[in-house]
């Protein structure tokens, strides 16, 4: 449980600051002028808390490998993406289903964003579940 609750830890900072990194300096401006008029003035910062404690999980659970003994990490990085690829695409083909607005180059932008720091975020979740076992 404690090695568990290790990898959930390590998955939340990584993706939390990686997130925070792209979302606030690298793809800034990309998004506000793609769909500033469909953001809020401020990120509301406990609904952002619920998402990335969620997501973590199940990055946890299903990208770590951490129900499978002797994964490692470059397995991680395939299920991560594979994770990340699914959660991302649901949520931006979703949007290009129902809002007017949404940009399909935002959307491909976003999903391969969502791949590439969940794929990261797992692994660095399998490498701390493989240090506390060592």
């Amino acid at each position: 449980m404690l090695r568990a609750l290790g990898a959930y830890v390590v998955v939340l900072l990584v993706m939390l600051a990686l997130d925070t990194l792209w979302l606030g300096v690298v793809a800034k401006s990309l998004y506000r002028n793609a769909i500033g008029h469909l953001m809020a003035p401020s990120p509301r910062l406990g609904v952002a808390l619920v998402f990335y404690s969620v997501f973590a999980l199940g990055l946890t659970l299903y990208g770590t490998g951490l129900r499978a003994a002797g994964t490692g990490w470059h397995a991680a990085i395939g299920a991560g993406a594979m994770f990340g690829f699914f959660c991302y695409a649901t949520y931006d083909i979703s949007n290009l289903a129902t809002l007017r607005d949404w940009p399909i180059g935002i959307a491909l932008v976003d999903v391969a964003w969502g791949t590439g720091v969940s794929a990261i975020s797992a692994a660095a979740g399998r490498m701390a579940l493989d240090r506390m076992s060592a």
